[in-house]
């Protein structure tokens, strides 16, 4: 097909695209709406050493990573549990917290997620505190140079919260351009259901290979003998055949 075919294609049959791809994103728009929004609440924390030392900088990136380990265990998330009052199971508080560190800033960021913002910042916060209040008591038995300090750099309450899902506005967009794609694909089906119909007459030349001389029109009404009127006729050019 040439370019013109697909233009003209499209001037024919885009409305069945568009139509899909409205309905796909109506039923995305829908599907996000009925879903229980899940809420996301979030801190990081500052992990500094006593001193400037190359030795002790590289040794807390490393323990950056067990830092997170010690933080998502049963016995700190029920600590955490019984200082908040939360009524939950360790799992679940495990479940909705995710610990991720940065050895690149000596960060270690604390992300809640829970279908009430207020459980998200709860969450987050005393996890928080624990984890201060675990380093804190281990540095009372450290050397003051070997010791390795944890601060909040922001409260969670003043970070506010973010709606984690579902994301509608994503998600309808999604719908609409996979709508749109299915629209296409169902347009170049049906032309190729139909590419055996002659309907103008360049259908006739492109099938043929001939030139199209003139075309018999089609009668309205009915013939004299009572035949129904029949589709308008393509004279090919014989001595092109």
């Amino acid at each position: 097909m040439e370019l013109t075919d697909y233009v003209r294609l499209f001037i024919r049959r885009g409305w069945i695209a568009i139509l899909v791809a409205i309905i796909a994103a109506g039923v995305a728009f829908g599907v996000s709406k009925l879903q229980t929004p899940v809420y996301s609440a979030s801190t990081r924390l500052s992990v500094q050493p006593a001193r400037a030392d190359w030795g002790l900088s590289n040794t807390l990136k490393d323990l950056l990573r067990n830092y997170v380990a010690n933080i998502q265990t049963h016995t700190t998330a029920q600590e955490v549990i019984d200082r908040a009052q939360l009524d939950m199971s360790t799992s679940d508080l495990l479940g909705k917290l995710f610990v991720s560190p940065d050895s690149s800033t000596f960060t270690i960021k604390i992300e809640a997620r829970d279908t009430d913002p207020e459980v998200a910042y709860a969450i987050v916060d005393t996890v928080a505190k624990v984890f201060i209040d675990q380093r804190n008591a281990w540095n009372a038995k450290q050397d003051k140079r070997d010791r390795i300090d944890v601060v909040m750099l922001d409260s969670v309450y003043s970070l506010g919260y973010q709606q984690y899902k579902p994301k509608t506005q994503i998600n309808t967009l999604a719908g609409g351009l996979f709508g749109l794609m299915v629209g296409v694909l169902v347009i170049f089906f049906l032309e190729w259901l139909e590419q055996g119909n002659i309907r103008t007459r360049d259908d006739v030349e492109r099938l043929l290979g001939v030139t199209v001389l003139g075309q018999i029109p089609a009668h309205t009404g009915m013939h004299l003998d009572n035949e129904p009127s029949q589709s308008p006729k393509f004279v090919p050019d014989a001595r092109r055949a």
